[in-house]
């Protein structure tokens, strides 16, 4: 079966290329790296240059100067619209870059936000590949007011925003446009020990109202990948960071007060409200080594999320949703241990006392280790063998050749007291041609496992011993083909049904799936159309026993215009077997989202079709359901201080003739739910802001035909805990950021939910009416400080 599979996906690759004419040789217009860029020289000055230098004309020591920006889109090559002028140089220190933007007055779109909050703005931003390796580039950004963003970008990968780092930068609107100053110490980057550096550059600007991203050098997108298109500048020499050591202590203090929900049967722990009151401390160090490997240290790391997570539907949703970490001591640095299949989830470490990682390149190789301990999987047992904690290890290498292309190689290990998880993977990202890439990893795990400790692994859901020992295999392999009209990619899978990877996040196995996806998209000039085309997708998967368990079939159409405008529609038909029933469904769906103005952004998608209830209410088998959903952003920005966001999702099904029975009539609500989130946001100064967040979930079921407690992950019955079906929760938080380490929060969060506590004898928690039952109260404030030496 796999073998049909893989031929037919070759076989959709060539039909591609016929149909469209195109071919994986050089494009008829040559992309810019097909010559050689002329080496460009940073020149040393003995003084920083300074943002009022440009704002009123002084006279300046000698700058690298760039003029010649140009489209990557809507055009490609054709010049910026608006003047664009950078200057460059550095010193002992710092890299220097000042961006001169013009622009007609009165349109550049800028607004005072906190950091990394600037995706509304017009703004600048440098990239640096300071190893040379095509492989990685540093990512500074900065709206028109000063407001910074940083990244990591990785080909393959895209950008990783969590990566923050020390920089400074100031900004002003001028009457004909804007000028942005930058100042990147060299202790905030990674790069060689030669004494004389030539780093790959790339000059960015995005005109947000034209939907329009100018760099320089030229960038097309006629090439995959970005960072073997910078320009290669030089004369760097005698710069190093020198001493890098950072410490960064911090302490919180909190005051929790909560329902707690034990055994409502239990008499020495019932139900009742708790009071909790915590203090922590904890430190973060980070020291380099040869400008280029970077160890971190944490003792009592600090693991309270000031950001909460975006609301997601998880209402009768047949496998894990997955929501991205927000610790910060996990998200830095997280791409030096990614690998096609998810293989190190970072959220599956959820209490840890004791950590160090060690990040960073040495020539071609590139290099991630991480060892941490984890308190959770004990804390649910009070004595015996399994009163501990688990001790968890993650390694990661590249050995980088050619152009973006390196093997990798990738081991994880899991032990908590007799049980044990041990991962091992070999990766490959093969690049062909200026347009092929092909990603490939095999993968093979060995577990122990003891039921009586708890279960984390998938592959023993069908386990009969409570102490055994499995292996098993993964494969992946994904071609993809990028271009500016044309795009395709391929990706065939195959999870073993005893794979396991209990820091990892796959959340199926026992499945060999093929998934294809194909675009054209028809690019005018001079026309406020952006682009335009069709999509087609298709997905396929077996089990290894050779029985069909899903397929889907998808095609689309969009349109992309001026002013961040989309609008797209598309139709798809799916099967699928679930618990021996095959079912078929249908779904349509048509999005629009824009931002006609600075002040106003907003997007919708509404989709309908047949979904499966796949929840029943005891006694019932799954069945077809009507089902709607509805995605709404909106974004209003009335002054430069002020945000409002609104997110609302809505989700219902609703009964279908032939799968419903008497009593039940066709057209009956199975389940409503309603997620809400308005957040609001008034930044007093780049540093300080205040934030309001009003969360609404509501889960409105009729419970003879859907199991709403099961759904949300509790019980309805004495045994295990109930799950309020509507909450409400306030969540404030005043922000102090001087920079990323150095920061002051203080926050209140109280919830309310339809979950009270019975008066009289029968200590019951059940659910109420509205969600007017107050059921959490927490107040805190948190500091932490940066020491850089």
């Amino acid at each position: 079966m796999g073998y049909v599979i893989r031929n037919s996906v070759l076989g959709i690759i060539f039909v591609f290329a016929a149909v469209t004419g195109v071919s994986a040789q050089a494009p008829a217009t040559p992309p810019p790296n097909e010559a050689k860029i002329p080496l460009s020289k940073i020149p040393r000055v003995h003084r920083a240059p300074k943002l009022e230098d440009f704002l009123e004309n002084h006279p300046r020591e000698a700058e690298l100067t760039v003029t010649d920006f140009r489209q990557n889109s809507p055009g490609d090559g054709t010049p910026a619209t608006e003047p664009t002028t950078a200057y460059l140089s550095y010193d002992d220190r710092n890299l220097y870059a000042v961006f001169v933007c013009r622009d007609e007055a009165g349109m550049v779109r800028a607004h005072l936000s906190k950091r990394e909050a600037s995706d509304q703005d017009d703004g600048v931003g440098l990239l640096l590949d300071t190893f040379r390796d095509f492989h990685r580039a540093y990512f500074f950004y900065s709206n028109p007011l000063g407001v910074q963003t940083d990244a990591i970008y990785t080909e393959g990968q895209g950008y990783d925003f969590s990566f923050d780092t020390l920089w400074d930068n100031a900004g002003r609107v001028t009457s004909d446009g804007y000028v942005v100053f930058f100042s990147i110490p060299f202790k905030s980057l990674r790069f060689s020990s030669d004494p004389e550096q030539t780093w790959g550059v790339a000059l960015y600007r995005v005109i947000l109202r034209k939907s329009e991203y100018d760099y320089w050098p030229y960038v097309t997108q006629r090439v995959e990948g970005l960072t073997q298109q910078f320009a290669p500048v030089g004369d760097l020499d005698n710069v190093s960071p020198g001493r890098n050591i950072q410490f960064i202590p911090y302490g919180l203090l909190a005051n929790d007060h909560f329902l707690n929900q034990p055994n409502p049967l239990s008499a020495a722990t019932p139900p009742a409200f708790l009071d909790r009151f915590e203090h922590r401390a904890g430190l973060d160090a980070k020291f380099v080594a040869k400008d280029s490997l970077t160890f971190d240290v944490t003792l009592n790391p600090d693991f309270s999320q000031v950001e909460s997570d975006d609301p997601q539907l998880t209402v009768n949703q047949r496998f894990a949703v997955f929501f991205p970490e927000k610790r910060p001591f996990f998200i830095e640095n997280a791409g030096f241990f990614a690998t096609p299949i998810n293989l190190f989830f970072s959220r599956r470490i959820a209490d840890p006392q004791f950590g160090a990682r060690m990040t960073g390149k040495l020539g071609k190789w590139t290099l991630g280790a991480l060892v941490i301990d984890d308190r959770r999987p004990g804390q649910s047992f009070s004595s015996g063998p399994y009163n501990t904690r688990a001790a968890d290890g993650v390694v990661r290498v590249t050995r980088e050749f050619g152009n973006q292309s390196y093997i990798g190689g990738f081991f994880s290990s899991r032990d908590f007291a007799d049980t044990s998880n041990r991962v091992a993977s070999l990766d490959a990202r093969l690049k062909f041609s200026k347009n092929w890439v092909v990603d490939i990893q095999g993968v093979h795990s060995w577990t122990r496992q003891n039921l009586n400790a708890g279960q984390n692994c998938l592959s023993f859901a069908s386990s009969n011993p409570a102490i055994g020992s499995q292996q098993g295999n993964a494969l992946w392999a994904d071609a993809s083909y990028s271009g500016r009209h044309f795009s395709f990619s391929t990706n065939y899978n195959d999870f073993s049904p005893n794979f396991c990877t209990e820091m990892g996040f796959v959340n199926r196995i026992d499945i060999r799936q093929n998934y294809a996806f194909g675009g054209y998209f028809w690019r005018p000039e001079k026309s406020k159309i952006i682009d335009f085309g069709p999509s087609v997708s298709e997905t396929l998967d077996w089990d290894h026993n050779g029985v069909l368990q899903d397929w889907q079939a998808a095609v689309g159409f969009q349109v992309d215009l001026t002013k961040q405008t989309t609008v797209s529609i598309s139709r798809g038909e799916a099967y699928e077997l679930f618990n021996n029933i095959g079912f078929r469904r249908h779904s349509a769906s048509v999005l629009a989202a824009t931002q006609p103005y600075k002040w106003i952004s907003f997007s919708a998608r509404y989709t309908q079709g047949i979904q499966v209830n796949f929840i029943p209410a005891p006694g019932l088998l799954p069945f077809l359901a009507n089902a709607k959903r509805v995605n709404f952003g909106l974004t209003l920005r009335p002054s430069a201080r002020f945000r409002f966001d609104e997110t609302l999702i809505y989700y219902r099904l609703g009964t279908r003739a032939g799968w419903v029975t008497p009593p039940f009539s066709t057209g009956q609500g199975v389940l409503n739910n309603y997620l809400n989130r308005a957040k609001l946001n008034y930044q007093f100064t780049k540093e300080l802001s205040l934030r309001l967040i009003l969360d609404y979930n509501a889960t409105i079921a009729n419970t003879q035909l859907f199991d709403v407690q099961r759904s949300l992950g509790g019980s309805d019955d004495v045994n295990g805990p109930f799950a309020p079906t509507k909450q409400f929760t306030t969540d404030v938080l005043l922000t102090y950021l001087l920079h990323p380490g150095t920061a002051v929060y203080l926050g209140y969060n109280n919830g309310y939910n339809d979950l009270a506590l019975h008066p009289g004898a029968s200590p019951f928690v059940t659910a109420q009416g509205a969600p007017n039952n107050s059921t959490s109260r927490l107040f805190f404030i948190k500091l932490s400080y940066l020491l850089r030496f």
